[in-house]
C-alpha cells in the first residue's frame, strides 16, 4: 500500500473519481463551488496518491478499490465483490451520461433518459451481486449497455413505439459469471446491448493473430529452404 500512492492513474480511475463526486454533488454531500474544485483537481490528477484525498471525506473511496484490483487471477469469481456499487442510477434530460472504465455495478442501476441518451459499459467493471438488474427507462432517448464476452444477458424491457435490444440474450454465460438482466420501459426510444471486448483484449487479440502470422511465415520459409536443398542434393548425386 506504501508504494501505490506513486501509480501512476489512468483515465478510467480518474473517470470513476468524477464520477463518485457526481453521485456526492447529487446527494447533497458537495457543494457546486466544493465539485467544481475537487472534479478540476481530478482530472488533473497523476498518481493514486494525488486522487485519494478528493474523495477521503465521502461514503465511497473509488482510489482503494481500484488499488486493490477488481481481478488478480482473471477468474470470474474475482470480479464478483459484493457491498455497494459505486455509483447506482444515471440521469439525462436533454444531455447524457456514461459510466466506464473501473466501477462497481450495483444490484440494481436505475437509469433514465429523457430527450438524451446513456452508455453503461460493464467490460472492466466489477460486480455487487452474482446477478445484477439495469432498469432502463427511455422516452425520446436511448441507452446503451455493452457486456463483456461471458457475462449472461436477460432482457424483459417494454417497449412502445420503440424497443429493447433481444440480440445477445441466449448465448450461455461462462460458468461462474454474473448475470445481467436489463429491463425497463421506452417510448419513443431505444435500449440497444451489445457485447464486446475491451480495447486492451483486442490488442492482445491483434498481437495473437500477428505472432501466429509471422510463426506461419517462419515456418513456410523453413519448408522451403529445406526442399531447395533436398533438390539440391539430387541434382549433385546425378
Amino acid at each position: 500500500m506504501t508504494e501505490l500512492p506513486e501509480l501512476r492513474a489512468s483515465d478510467a480511475d480518474r473517470e470513476r473519481v468524477a464520477e463518485i463526486l457526481r453521485d456526492a454533488l447529487a446527494e447533497g454531500r458537495l457543494d457546486m463551488e466544493e465539485f467544481e474544485e475537487r472534479l478540476d483537481a481530478t482530472y488533473k490528477a497523476r498518481t493514486y496518491g494525488e486522487l485519494t484525498p478528493i474523495t477521503r471525506d465521502l461514503p465511497v473511496s473509488p482510489v482503494v478499490d481500484l488499488m486493490k484490483g477488481p481481478v488478480q487471477d482473471g477468474s470470474w469469481a474475482g470480479r464478483i465483490v459484493g457491498g455497494e456499487g459505486s455509483s447506482t442510477w444515471g440521469v439525462a434530460v436533454m444531455s447524457g451520461f456514461e459510466r466506464r472504465g473501473r466501477w462497481t455495478v450495483p444490484r440494481r442501476f436505475n437509469a433514465f433518459a429523457f430527450w438524451g441518451g446513456g452508455e453503461l459499459d460493464l467490460r472492466e467493471a466489477i460486480f455487487a451481486e452474482r446477478e445484477v438488474v439495469i432498469n432502463c427507462v427511455a422516452i425520446m432517448g436511448g441507452m446503451n449497455v455493452i457486456v463483456p464476452p461471458g457475462v449472461e444477458v436477460v432482457v424483459r424491457g417494454i417497449g412502445i413505439m420503440g424497443g429493447f435490444d433481444h440480440r445477445e440474450e441466449g448465448v450461455p454465460g461462462d460458468p461462474g459469471a454474473p448475470r445481467v438482466v436489463v429491463t425497463g420501459f421506452a417510448f419513443w426510444g431505444g435500449v440497444g446491448v451489445e457485447r464486446k471486448v475491451t480495447k486492451a483484449e483486442r490488442q492482445r487479440l491483434r498481437e495473437e493473430r500477428r505472432r501466429e502470422k509471422l510463426e506461419r511465415k517462419a515456418s513456410r520459409r523453413g519448408v522451403e529452404g529445406h526442399g531447395f536443398h533436398g533438390r539440391g542434393s539430387s541434382d549433385d548425386a546425378d
